[in-house]
């Protein structure tokens, strides 16, 4: 039977679940180039959003006095490193009352040291890149910069890792788990441009290599999991939908608004006609029809 209050991504339900903690160390070891052994030492520390305010993080979890809070994206945030700030604060005051730590004391509370990754498995390219909260910080509103002689408090750094197939063929090949992911979203993919979405996930699970780690718990799970990539793809659509109509949107206002300009300017609607269309590689009648 299917949660339909399941929020998890596929992600998530392989490297975020009690059960599959052996899995989650491959991927630490992976990331972090450690050699842990023993899963047991992984304390899952993933936020619940019903007691977080709505608020809930990918994949947490602390081992060897280190917190990482993992996060997969399909769609290139820059955002991140703010989304990370406040996900570390939750995890930290969730470990401060877990602990029966005194914030308060006059002796320094010890806490494990945050590492923030960002797993991107979106279509567009995206080269491997650390994304800084001070980035934001010289970006007003109106697109101005800031007062760049203003030093931040507060400094956050996330590192953004490509694990499309073909990509970070060694993190890939230092954790199997993560390159069988990154196999099955490439094939649901592929199989999606030549069948229903629905048909596309079966299709790429049962096409699965009998020798992989994924198989036996991909299939075990088979509803749940169908249902995951479904609602992931089609948010994904979604999100390029809006992409593409804001691009479309920008456009045509950039080109109303040279229409302005140069009627403001005095010149001829047939001097206005060849402006924009060799300005936007606009054909004869899409440029009429602006006028």
């Amino acid at each position: 039977m299917i949660n339909a209050e399941h929020k998890d991504r596929l992600f998530c339900f392989i490297f975020g679940r009690e059960e599959n903690r052996h899995w989650t160390l491959s991927l630490y070891n992976a990331v972090n180039h450690s050699s842990h052994t023993d899963p047991d030492l992984i304390e899952i520390t993933t936020m619940d959003d019903v007691l977080y305010m709505g608020m809930k993080n990918d994949v947490s979890f602390i081992i060897s006095n280190t917190m990482s809070i993992y996060e997969q994206q399909s769609t290139y945030n820059p955002n991140m490193p703010l989304r990370e700030l406040m996900y570390t604060a939750r995890l930290y005051d969730k470990y401060v009352h877990a602990n029966r730590l005194n914030i308060y004391s006059s002796t320094l509370i010890p806490l494990p040291i945050p590492k923030l990754v960002v797993f991107y498995n979106g279509k567009e390219q995206c080269e491997d890149q650390i994304l800084r909260l001070e980035d934001a910080f010289y970006i007003g509103r109106d697109g101005s910069p800031k007062d760049t002689e203003q030093v931040s408090d507060i400094t956050v750094r996330v590192r953004m890792l490509n694990i499309n197939y073909g990509q970070n063929k060694a993190l890939l090949d230092a954790c199997r788990p993560l390159a069988e992911y990154a196999w099955l979203i490439d094939q649901i993919r592929s199989h999606a441009r030549d069948m229903s979405i629905d048909n596309a996930v079966d299709h790429a699970i049962s096409s699965m290599p009998v020798s992989s780690v994924l198989r036996p718990f991909l299939i075990g799970n088979r509803a749940e999991v169908k249902q995951m990539c479904i609602t992931e793809y089609n948010e994904a659509e979604t999100m390029q939908l809006f992409r593409e109509q804001a691009r479309r949107e920008g456009r045509i206002e950039g080109i109303r608004g040279t229409i302005q300009i140069l009627r403001g300017l005095g010149l001829a609607e047939a001097e206005i006609k060849s402006a924009i269309m060799q300005q936007y590689d606009l054909s004869d009648e899409t440029a009429d029809s602006y006028l």
